[in-house]
């Protein structure tokens, strides 16, 4: 498994629930553009349109040796979810207000993959308590680590 891209401030702004494996319905160009590492997940997010799920705001660059029919950058972008799959993510959206955001981009097996999350966002004071407790951490393993 190759990680492609990350989403690290995903992982700040939010708690993650639970996490699932999806594919991704892309172009040609995308996928080479995406090998390349021309991929940003800053700011994107999941929909749900006629019982099927959409990754929104994904940049994909261009790929430098196409031709004049390119791929658009930022259009949605079509998830390969199990219905049942879609169906619990969609009911825990409406009931309880969470959020669906693309976690990760990687390679498996020459397929590529998005890991998407069920999140919940974090207030201000939920920001400074995590990174109180990593600054902990890290003082923490550099005292055991001059031992």
């Amino acid at each position: 498994m190759k990680i492609i891209s990350q989403n690290k401030k995903a992982r700040h702004d939010y708690f993650i629930q639970e996490t699932f494996e999806a594919g991704i319905q892309l172009l040609g160009s995308e996928i080479k553009s995406i090998r390349q590492g021309k991929i940003n997940l800053n700011d994107s997010f999941v929909t749900f349109k006629n019982g099927e799920t959409y990754v929104n705001n994904m940049h994909i660059a261009k790929y430098d040796f196409s031709n004049r029919f390119n791929h658009e950058e930022t259009r949605p972008r079509k998830l390969l979810l199990h219905h049942k799959e879609i169906v619990k993510l969609f009911s825990k959206t409406r009931e309880q207000g969470l959020t669906v955001i693309p976690l990760k981009v990687y390679l498996k097996e020459g397929l590529c993959k998005i890991e998407i999350g069920l999140a919940k966002g974090k207030r201000d004071y939920d920001k400074r308590n995590t990174l109180r407790e990593k600054d902990q951490q890290m003082r923490l393993r550099k005292i055991l680590k001059n031992r």
